[in-house]
């Protein structure tokens, strides 16, 4: 029973070698509606900071 395992794994383990390789995505280009509402976060995110900053000067 040992003996057949190993020879299946040594039936198996070849298989990783012809695997294809990993092809990266290609990044698409953001859209205007993007890039507006990240600009709208970015603001929110300053404005935030803002106003920790004002409540933790005033303490």
């Amino acid at each position: 029973m040992t003996r057949l395992f190993a020879y299946a794994v040594m039936a198996l383990l070849p298989a990783q070698v012809w695997a294809e390789a990993y092809n990266r995505p290609v990044p698409q280009a953001q859209s205007a509606t993007a890039e507006f509402w990240f600009f709208i976060a970015s603001l929110t995110l300053v404005a935030a900071l803002i106003s920790v900053a004002v409540l933790v000067h005033k303490r």
